[in-house]
């Protein structure tokens, strides 16, 4: 049997029992939705305690299915059915885009007669975040925040049993000098800067008074910089007791985004992160500010690695996404104490972040092997 003892035991998170310490990352998956379903079935059976539905959209004009229509209040349902059959819980990760619709489609026609690249999107959607972010009326930040509160009531009525605020897009634009550039309430200090995150927890707690929510709490590292929305690692002892006391019971640690692909999902020759567990060490600065419980994602693949973390007090769970899609049912050959037979993602992301690239979804070279 295993010997990951701490791995394999329940867990109080925030108000949510997990019935062990594995939790499926938010992922863009790219999938249709009958193989998205399939997907996260074979997840939700491969022995995970939660699966977090990355990008669930905050408005009703959001990308992807909607909370606010019946068609894609049915998705999310059959979604949460499937998943809760193979007695795994789902959260809704809420997510609001930071993207500028109007400055995106200047650049359609240079997408179409492919003279701009999606690589080349990228970097030129990411320079339109800041003055998008600046000039938003606050009328329409009010809204925006209040749809938190809203979208998470949908969320529960259709069987999620948690929501995860997503901290990057606009709430870490919010969070980040990179991209805020307001003078008013809302910009400045990193108190106003934390506001309008505050502000959309806020919305949600009001609303669910009982409900866990989750914060995926996006650290923005200088020396050498990576990221650039988020928070910066100085400035994590202002924004984590604001989100705290708004109402949040716990805290996904990641690298911030709006840089490349492949530092917030780092392949094993990362410069920076190519160890397991590359994104602990912001978890190790978080833990010194809360007695909330703290989830870490980065690289993580090896049982024996995580709970020496789990043991050490530096993580509460671990979240992982590729090590899950190349091995669904590695959580139950760990608990099974059948470690040898897993497929060990070696974080090559030749098909997962290159076939999302590719716009073929996110696979697995294990997936070619017919294993």
């Amino acid at each position: 049997m295993s010997t990951c003892e701490i791995l394999s035991s329940p867990l109080n998170y925030g108000g949510l029992t997990l019935k062990n310490r594995i939790i499926f990352a938010p992922t863009t998956l790219g999938l249709s939705q009958e193989e998205q379903l399939e997907r996260l079935r074979q997840i939700a059976a491969g022995g995970c305690a939660m699966i977090i539905l990355g990008d669930v959209p905050v408005l009703p004009h959001g990308f992807g299915p909607s909370l606010y229509t019946k068609k894609g209040r049915a998705w999310y349902r059959a979604v949460a059915d499937a998943v809760h059959a193979e007695g795994c819980l789902l959260c809704a990760q809420l997510h609001q885009s930071d993207s500028n619709i109007k400055a995106m489609l200047k650049y359609i026609p240079g997408v179409l007669t492919k003279r701009i690249s999606m690589e080349q999107l990228r970097p030129l959607l990411n320079q339109e975040v800041g003055p998008y972010i600046t000039g938003l009326p606050t009328r329409k930040i009010k809204e925006i925040t209040e749809g938190f509160g809203r979208a998470a009531e949908l969320a529960v009525e259709v069987g999620f049993d948690m929501v995860q605020v997503h901290g990057d897009r606009m709430c870490g634009s919010f969070s980040s000098t990179v991209f805020n550039h307001r003078t008013d309430e809302y910009g400045g200090s990193p108190e106003n800067r934390a506001r309008f995150a505050v502000e959309a927890v806020s919305a949600i707690r009001r609303r669910l008074p009982n409900l866990p929510i989750d914060y995926k709490l996006a650290v923005r590292q200088e020396n050498p910089h990576y990221g650039n929305a988020g928070v910066l690692e100085s400035e994590l002892g202002i924004f984590v007791p604001l989100l705290e006391k708004a109402g949040v019971t716990s805290f996904h640690i990641a690298l911030a985004n709006h840089g490349e692909l492949a530092d917030t999902i780092p392949p094993a020759r990362h410069p920076e992160f190519g160890k397991e567990g590359c994104f602990l060490k912001f978890c190790d600065q978080v833990r010194g500010l809360t007695r909330l419980p703290v989830c870490g994602v980065g690289g993580l693949t090896d049982p024996e690695f995580i709970e020496a973390q789990l043991k050490a007090g530096r993580i509460d769970c671990a979240a992982m996404s590729r090590q899950l899609i190349a091995d669904p049912a590695w959580p139950r050959k760990v608990m099974e104490g059948r470690p040898k037979e897993i497929h060990r993602c070696v974080r090559c992301n030749k098909e997962c972040l290159g076939g999302m690239m590719a716009h073929r979804g996110v696979h697995c070279i294990y997936e070619r092997k017919g294993s």
